[in-house]
């Protein structure tokens, strides 16, 4: 299967301005937790979080282009991709949302979402030197052959890229 939005290992060492860590990885769970410092408002990091095809890196994704994903910040929303040829993915659904506060996922993202799993993706928006910090967390738990204490690094990496795209993003237009 192709790369998605979680990706196993990847090749290299990502510069990233994010501060990542694995912060538990069991056989039947993981949590992984990036932390950065984004030189804008928390208003404008939460509006940017909702442009998700603006910043996400496409390599994560089935159509492998980011610009096919939306995310709809309410209640019952879906952070969804539309692909060439009419299909779709619904990677995760909005279970919180707080403008300029906080955004909560549940979903398993990538090659999780064919295991026994379920996971959160929260991201915590607290206002900081005339900025914001952003803490991203994913928190796993289920079933994966082998344990999901497995995938905590390589899904730790690939969120850490995320973090390190969007704060680009925001700080530059360019992720």
């Amino acid at each position: 299967m192709r790369a998605i939005l979680i990706a196993p290992v990847m090749a290299s060492a990502l510069a990233c301005a994010a501060r990542a860590e694995v912060v538990d990885a069991q056989a039947n769970g993981f949590e992984v937790r990036q932390t950065v410092h984004i030189a804008a408002p928390p208003a404008r990091v939460f509006e940017a979080l909702t442009q998700i095809g603006r910043w996400w890196n496409g390599d994560h994704t089935y159509s492998r282009d980011a610009s096919h994903l939306t995310l709809e910040a309410v209640a019952g929303g879906c952070l969804c991709e539309a692909m060439p040829g009419g299909g779709s993915a619904a990677h995760m659904r909005v279970v919180y949302a707080q403008p300029g506060k906080a955004l909560r996922l549940e979903g398993a993202l990538g090659p999780l979402q064919g295991m026994g799993d379920i996971g959160h993706l929260t991201w915590a928006l607290t206002p900081k030197d005339g900025g914001t910090d952003l803490i991203q967390t994913y928190d796993v738990g289920g079933y994966a052959k082998g344990g999901l204490n497995l995938l905590a690094a390589p899904v730790d990496e690939v969120l850490g890229d995320q973090a390190a795209r969007l704060k680009r993003w925001i700080e530059t237009g360019k992720p």
